[in-house]
């Protein structure tokens, strides 16, 4: 386990896909609940699979953000992370930093 990272859980987050002529799906951007939106740059992989971290299957993409790749999960008709919950404070960490963020 990462130092730092004590579990993971299952996150819904709200997706922007594109959807083409051959029913192909690509996300484009993720937005957190808090209304972080993170672009995805580029779809690196995708396949049927299971998230072994915390459960469900359906279609993994691997995706960059950034200079941050993640596994995202379009269990139809949702999508989910693999959200880090941080040892100590509890607090939650998706690995990347938005693009809209004013800090």
């Amino acid at each position: 386990m990462v130092k730092g990272i004590e579990s993971r859980r299952k996150h819904y987050v709200e997706v922007l896909a594109r959807t083409d002529e051959d029913g192909a799906v690509t996300p484009v951007s993720i937005t957190w609940e808090d209304g972080r939106t993170f672009e995805i740059d580029r779809v690196l992989d995708r396949r049927r699979a299971a998230s072994l971290k915390v459960g469900g299957t359906g279609t993994r993409y691997l995706v960059r953000i950034g200079n941050a790749t993640t596994y995202l999960f379009h269990e139809n008709p949702r999508w989910f992370v693999e959200e880090k919950v941080l040892e100590r404070s509890g607090a939650v960490a998706f690995g990347v930093t938005p693009r809209n963020s004013s800090a």
